[in-house]
C-alpha cells in the first residue's frame, strides 16, 4: 500500500516537471532588479453562520484565518538572494464543539543563487537554509478511545529545519527546477510525540542526509485569475527510495477586486515517518489582503 501510494506522488511529480517546463513558473529575482525590494502582504479570510428556528437545520458557525508574507529580495550583479517570512492561523468554532484550529504555519525561508556564467544566467548555483513548524496544539479530534480529542503536535514538535545545496535551472520568472545535497534535522520538544514523527521513544532530535530535488511555476488562467504549484522531495541516502518525504502545494486565486480575493489551496504530504497514508488540506476562502509595503 505504501509503495503505491509513492508511486502515484512520483508519477504526479514527473507529470508535473514535464507541464512546468511548457507552463512557465515562480520564485525568481527579476533581471531589472539592482539592490533591495521589500513586499509585505496581510489577509484576513473569514466565514459564518447562524440558524434560528430554521426548519432545514443548521450549526451556527463562525471561522477566521489571518495570513501574512514578507519577502526581501536582493540582486547585485550574478548574485541573488530571497527571504521569505510567512505565517497562517485560523480557527472555527461551531456549536456543540468549541473552538478548534483550522490552519497553523510559520516558516521561513533564505534562497541565495549565483549566475553560472553572464551568458546563460538560467543556470545558477543555489543554496537554501528554511525552517517551519506551528503556533499551537494541534489535535486529532475525538480520536482518543473514550471520544477525546489526542494531542499530535504543537509548537515546535515538530519543527524543521533545512539546508541545501546544488544546481537550480531558472529560465523564466515563472518557472525553476533544482537538485542538490540536503540535510534535513527534525526537532520534537515534547518528548510524548516522538514516535509519532519517527524518532526513538524519548529522542528529540534526528539529522539526516540526502538528496532533494524541487519544481516550481506559477501561471495567468484568466483575467485576475492565477495558479502557482511547487513540489518538493528529500531522500534519505539510509532508506529506501518509497520512504522518499513529498510535499505537493498547489494554490488558484481569484482576484475580485484591489484588496478582495478568494482562494483554493490544495497541499499533498507524503511522509512516512508520520503515516503511511497521504496528508491532505483542502482550503476554500474567501477575504481581504492588504499591501502593507
Amino acid at each position: 500500500m505504501k509503495k503505491r501510494y509513492v508511486s502515484i506522488l512520483f508519477t504526479v511529480l514527473i507529470l508535473f516537471i514535464s507541464h512546468s517546463a511548457m507552463a512557465q513558473d515562480a520564485p525568481a529575482v527579476p533581471d531589472s532588479l539592482d539592490g533591495w525590494d521589500y513586499s509585505w502582504t496581510f489577509g484576513i479570510n473569514g466565514s459564518q453562520a447562524a440558524y434560528s428556528n430554521w426548519s432545514q437545520g443548521g450549526v451556527n458557525t463562525i471561522a477566521a484565518t489571518g495570513n501574512s508574507n514578507f519577502q526581501a529580495l536582493y540582486k547585485k550583479d550574478r548574485f541573488s538572494y530571497v527571504f521569505q517570512f510567512e505565517t497562517r492561523f485560523g480557527q472555527t468554532r461551531t456549536d456543540g464543539q468549541g473552538v478548534r484550529k483550522t490552519d497553523d504555519r510559520l516558516a521561513v525561508s533564505n534562497r541565495f543563487l549565483y549566475d553560472l556564467s553572464e551568458d546563460h544566467e538560467e543556470f545558477k548555483l543555489f543554496a537554501n537554509i528554511n525552517f517551519r513548524t506551528q503556533f499551537a496544539k494541534g489535535y486529532d479530534y475525538e480520536a482518543g478511545p473514550n471520544d477525546e480529542d489526542v494531542l499530535i503536535s504543537d509548537f515546535m514538535a515538530p519543527g524543521y529545519f533545512v539546508q541545501n545545496a546544488g544546481v537550480a535551472y531558472v529560465p523564466t520568472p515563472n518557472f525553476s527546477a533544482e537538485a542538490g545535497f540536503g540535510l534535513l534535522q527534525t526537532i520534537v520538544n515534547d518528548e510524548s510525540l516522538s514516535t509519532q514523527y519517527g524518532l526513538a521513544e524519548g529522542d528529540t532530535f534526528r539529522n539526516e542526509a540526502g538528496i532533494s530535488l524541487a519544481a516550481a511555476y506559477s501561471m495567468t488562467l484568466a483575467d485576475n485569475l492565477s495558479w502557482s504549484s511547487s513540489v518538493e522531495t528529500f531522500t534519505n541516502v539510509n532508506k529506501a527510495v518509497s520512504s522518499t518525504d513529498v510535499f505537493f502545494l498547489n494554490e488558484l486565486t481569484g482576484k475580485i477586486n484591489s484588496f478582495m480575493n478568494a482562494s483554493l489551496r490544495l497541499d499533498l504530504v507524503y511522509d512516512d515517518d508520520f503515516s503511511d497514508e497521504i496528508q491532505v488540506a483542502q482550503v476554500l476562502s474567501l477575504g481581504v489582503s492588504f499591501i502593507l509595503i
